[in-house]
């Protein structure tokens, strides 16, 4: 498959199925800007798409609840999880990863990265979390030497992560990368606004407690 035109299919994604539903989820009050989808590689199809929900549970965050969902689908609904794309709107925490892997997925790819949650989306933890509790110090290592370290590895045996940056640097007709570019700039713009309405919303940002030193992670 050509990289445009996933790349345009997975940005129509986020577009028409992610963020109508991440908006009405913020303005009543029930989840975040984090959100994920399902789509069949077959014919690109979506499958199901959610976002974060963790009023309800700390655990629904955009991946995982996503996960919920396309595991309640019937069986003779639900494709193979080897038969599909992952798509998440910002890149994993570690509870998602995990969730992605042990769910049988052998692929994801992200719009936003960690930096951009840390720095734009009110979400340092998620490279807290990875960094406190999963990256071993090599003895004698300084602490800036070990920040420097990647957070995972982003392809293994179990999945390969490809960001949508990434995957718009495939795309080999200058008329296609200047376009797709150019939607993934509308998206940045749109999730802005969906931050500021987070914000602006107090019980739209309503934050679970957490036992991490009271911290709220959720995506």
């Amino acid at each position: 498959m050509q990289a445009a035109q996933l790349l345009e299919r997975l940005l129509t994604c986020i577009s028409d199925d992610i963020v109508p539903l991440t908006a009405r989820r913020i303005a009543d009050g029930r989840g975040k800007v984090f959100g994920a989808a399902i789509l069949r590689k077959s014919d690109l199809s979506l499958v199901i798409a959610e976002c974060n929900i963790d009023v309800e549970c700390p655990l629904w965050h955009g991946e995982t609840y996503c996960i919920k969902r396309f595991y309640d689908l019937p069986p003779t609904e639900r494709p193979s999880p080897k038969d599909c794309f992952f798509l998440t709107t910002h890149e994993p925490c570690s509870l998602c990863l995990s969730a992605i892997t042990w769910s049988g997925f052998d692929n994801f790819y992200y719009f936003f990265t960690h930096e951009e949650s840390r720095d734009n989306f009110d979400d340092p933890y998620d490279m807290k979390v990875i960094q406190s509790v999963f990256k071993t110090p090599v003895e004698g290592e300084p602490n800036e030497t070990r920040e420097r370290h990647a957070l995972y590895n982003r392809k293994n045996e179990f999945f390969e992560a490809i960001s949508l940056d990434g995957l718009l640097g495939d795309v080999e007709d200058a008329y296609s990368r200047e376009r797709l570019a150019k939607k993934m700039t509308g998206l940045r713009v749109a999730y802005v606004d969906l931050v500021e309405k987070q914000r602006k919303n107090k019980a739209g940002f309503a934050l679970t407690k957490t036992s991490l030193h009271d911290a709220e992670p959720g995506k």
